[in-house]
């Protein structure tokens, strides 16, 4: 027996149709003959019989898509009998699932469900993390059994009464949405009275049913390039290929026609989904969290949607180093914490916003929305990735209070504890790429967001100052903002106050 195997595309070529077998089964090959023709969205190409025999069975019919490597049919010896057509399977909708293998619960013990909590408005699914118990292991109630990630923050899923693990429905890394059952609690149970469970095999998924598809519905890469670039009109091209559709060559025939091709340009067709790549022994192949995956995609969607643009300005911290360092013993030991740079960089900001209140809006259709309040977003690193929570109301807030607060939230995102309404809201960002060495950058706008400030690191650089060439911790700042309804003078302005607010900070008593 010898397989058929789809060859190598091309280095950029992913996928290919099958667009035509010369052979059914049943039919005596001989080796090279030419058995399948392929198209890709460059060439075509022609797949041989690897050996003489007969063609005992085709696995992907004309229409279907293969990548490299796939078996196309089989080869076997002659006068080899020939392989039947399996039965099709009912579709997904006529059989329930199987679900995952229970383990027997002891005699009398309730089976409760452990569901997924609602995880916020905005949030319809999450993915389960970690299971921190096996099937069979002894619960308490109020025990923290899984934690699910969600696109925003963690939820943590407690055991509702004492008992044992009967059942885990949803394995780690599996989508659940609010509301399913993930697993199953035999409450009242001990540990030993409930046996674990077999791994249940995952059941193959239900292949939907075929439906008839005209030509114009199912296009090869090769025709979907035609097409694309030519804006060929597929409507009136009687398909030569297998239930009408239409082939590489009925596409180039259908051009010397002057009537086929469109007067308008026709949309290019989605790109077919890469194959992954294999990776090699020193490569790794990690799938990206929910959380990962949201950041992409928001920060792509940010910088396709608004007139992201960056200035810079510099700032002299002298002034606000010596009051940290003059009360940073006093200041901590009154209220409790830490005096740090950041309630001073929160106090210039709000005091900046209220000058230029276009960077404390947001874009909405084709209306602007100023906001009459001042809730900072605090860029935050963490292991899972960045979070930005929210500090509400900072105009009413004093230092120690904006220091306690980005303490606070700070600790809950390392944690993972953060709610949804604690990410939801700011009216305009600060992120500190200094407490990582960063000199300069140009940060991205947190969307709907149409301001960011960005910190960096201090560095003593020589300045001139009153004629005299003196060293000046320095730090330079960058604003991002959306061109959109915010304009270079005002960004640039907006820059000035928080540099003037740094650098005389009695400006916050006087209010000036």
């Amino acid at each position: 027996m010898a397989d058929i195997l789809t060859p190598v595309l091309g280095e950029s070529v992913s996928e290919a149709t099958i667009a035509k077998w010369t052979k059914k089964p049943g039919d005596a090959v001989k080796k090279d003959e030419i058995l399948v023709e392929l198209e890709t969205d460059k060439v075509s190409l022609e797949v041989a019989a690897p050996s003489d025999g007969t063609l005992t069975e085709i696995l992907a019919g004309e229409g279907d898509t293969v990548t490299p490597g796939a078996v196309l049919g089989r080869i076997g010896a002659a006068g080899a009998a020939v392989a039947s057509t399996p039965a099709a399977a009912p579709a997904a909708s006529a059989a329930p699932a199987a679900a995952p293998a229970a383990a027997p619960a002891a005699a009398g013990a309730a089976l409760l469900d452990v569901k997924t909590p609602v995880m916020g408005e905005s949030v319809a699914e999450g993915a389960i993390s970690r299971w921190a118990k096996k099937v069979g292991e002894a619960v308490k109630k109020d025990e923290i059994l899984v934690e699910i990630e969600t696109d925003k923050v963690a939820v943590e899923v407690a055991s509702p009464a004492d008992g044992v693990i009967a059942e885990i429905v949803a394995a780690d890394g599996a989508t659940v949405t609010p509301g399913q059952v993930i697993a199953r609690i035999a409450a009242g149970a001990s540990a030993g009275s409930v046996a674990a469970a077999p791994a249940a095999a995952p059941a193959p998924a239900a292949a939907p049913a075929a439906a008839p598809q005209k030509a114009s519905e199912h296009l090869s890469p090769a025709v979907q390039r035609i097409v694309s670039e030519t804006g060929l009109n597929t409507a009136g091209i009687a398909g030569t290929g297998k239930d009408g559709r239409i082939t590489k060559g009925d596409a180039l025939a259908a051009l010397s026609t002057p009537a086929a091709v469109a007067v308008a340009p026709v949309a290019a067709a989605p790109s077919a989904p890469v194959a992954p790549r294999e990776v090699g022994p020193r490569e790794e192949r990690v799938k990206m969290t929910r959380l990962r995956q949201t950041i992409a995609r928001r920060l792509k969607e940010s910088q396709n949607t608004a007139a992201q643009l960056t200035t810079f300005n510099e700032v002299d911290m002298s002034t606000v180093m010596s009051l940290r360092n003059a009360y940073k013993d006093v200041f901590e030991k009154r209220h409790g914490v830490k005096l740090g740079f950041m309630s001073f960089f929160a106090k210039a900001v709000v005091a900046a916003l209220k000058d230029i209140p276009a960077l404390n809006a947001e874009i909405e259709g084709t209306d602007i929305i100023y906001k009459n309040h001042y809730d900072l977003g605090v860029a935050v690193g963490t292991e899972k990735g960045l979070v930005v929570p929210v500090l509400r109301d900072v105009d009413d807030l004093s230092l120690a209070g904006i220091e306690k607060g980005i303490a606070a939230l700070g600790k809950q995102a390392r944690d993972g504890t953060l709610s949804l309404d604690q990410l939801q809201g700011g009216t305009f960002t600060i992120t500190n790429g200094g407490i990582y060495g960063s000199l300069m950058s140009t940060p991205i706008l947190n969307m709907p967001q149409v301001g960011i400030l960005g910190m960096h690191a201090i560095k003593e650089r020589p300045m001139v100052v009153n004629g005299q060439i003196v060293a000046r911790p320095m730090m330079y700042l960058a604003l991002s903002y959306d061109h959109r309804i915010v304009d270079g003078k005002e960004a640039v302005t907006f820059l000035v106050r928080v540099k003037e607010g740094l650098e005389d900070p009695q400006r916050f008593v006087l209010d000036v």
